[in-house]
């Protein structure tokens, strides 16, 4: 415990060393230029929340590049086993930071999965998630998989994502893919586990507080496991929402659409990286029914996410809520709060649909 306090509380003390320094600085330029120091280091003040709200997001970075740093250096070192040796010389690298990561969901999220058992040791399976605005939760899941069932997932990601600098070696190492319908089927066919979130990048920035679901007409995925037999296993985190979000309001929100129709990415990152408590729930398997279309498939798959949503997720989400549940965390388990929050959820849908039509 004092470990994890310590590792939670050091990025808040570098930020108030930041902001003394800032004050300093404030101090000696509005001595320079002869302004008003008390209304200087008042408006740092104020601001100081805007700032590490900001800042935080970074530390995600670090950790990434963090990552790919420690892989670059363990593929040099280990350059002539590939020679000598076929075994796989990235399974003890993958295995390190698989623990790495699984530590600080811990640690920063006092990270929990219920249902792991649901996913199987050997075999295909589909793995469908709801896509937060950073998909750390998927991060935390992708380690517990390759430490506790020793597999590997392959990911479908984003083509962007391979283009971000530094990140091509990390995405090789974890299998993460811009793959096409086709070599999704490919894969389950092979017997591999596959993670998608059918929302993507849409589903990222425009999904909100109230976790709307954002497929639109997307049932590729669908498509993939009728044809492979694969099953289907939805997933959901807790919280997800309050750990990263975008600016939905006035001018951010208009940017973010228009930044989104032209080049399919944000034109601004998230703000946040809070250690909100995290709980993600795997959902029961969908099995292969051969009567059962892509479409039907598609939409129960997407009735199943929106069930552990209903069951677990406070509407709307709250980031000084999920920071409470660090500390007492009350399961959703009153049925008349699941019947308000479906309530709370259709009314927003329908007040979604209403802006993109006034949007068109």
């Amino acid at each position: 415990m004092a470990l994890e306090s310590i590792l939670i509380a050091w990025p808040f003390y570098a930020f108030n060393e930041i902001v003394l320094s800032g004050m300093d600085i404030v101090d000696k330029a509005a001595g320079f230029l002869d302004l008003d120091v008390h209304y200087l280091r008042w408006l740092l003040w104020l601001l100081t929340p805007v700032i590490i709200s900001i800042l935080l997001p970074l530390i995600v970075m670090i950790l990434l590049y963090g990552s790919a740093l420690f892989l670059t250096i363990h593929k040099h070192r280990h350059r002539l086993y590939e020679v000598w040796d076929n075994r796989d010389v990235w399974d003890g690298a993958r295995c390190a930071v698989a623990s790495f990561w699984d530590a600080w969901g811990r640690v920063w999220h006092g990270f929990e999965i219920v249902g792991l058992e649901k996913i199987p040791d050997k075999g295909p399976a589909l793995l469908i998630y709801y896509h937060g605005a950073v998909p750390a939760d998927f991060y935390f899941i992708l380690a517990k998989i390759i430490l506790q069932k020793k597999r590997r997932v392959k990911v479908i990601g984003d083509r962007f994502l391979l283009r971000v600098p530094g990140f091509k070696l990390l995405m090789e190492v974890f299998s993460v893919i811009p793959g096409s319908q086709e070599v999704c089927i490919q894969l389950l066919k092979q017997g591999e586990l596959m993670g998608i979130a059918p929302g993507g990048v849409r589903e990222a920035v425009f999904s909100d507080e109230h976790y709307c679901i954002l497929w639109g007409k997307r049932i590729g995925f669908a498509r993939a496991a009728v044809r492979s037999h694969a099953p289907v296993i939805p997933i959901f985190t807790m919280n997800i929402r309050e750990s990263f979000r975008f600016l939905h309001f006035g001018f951010f929100k208009n940017l973010l659409k228009k930044s989104y129709e032209k080049y399919k990415v944000p034109c601004f990152p998230p703000y946040g990286n809070f250690p909100v408590f995290m709980k993600t729930f795997i959902g029961d398997p969908i099995p292969y029914n051969p009567d059962r279309s892509p479409e039907e498939l598609a939409m129960q798959t997407r009735a199943a996410i929106q069930d552990l949503i209903d069951r677990h997720q406070r509407l709307p989400g709250s980031i000084l809520r999920a920071l409470c549940e660090r500390v007492y965390y009350r399961p959703k388990n009153n049925q008349r709060e699941i019947q308000m929050t479906a309530v709370q959820k259709r009314q927003r849908e329908q007040e979604e649909i209403t802006e993109d039509e006034k949007d068109r």
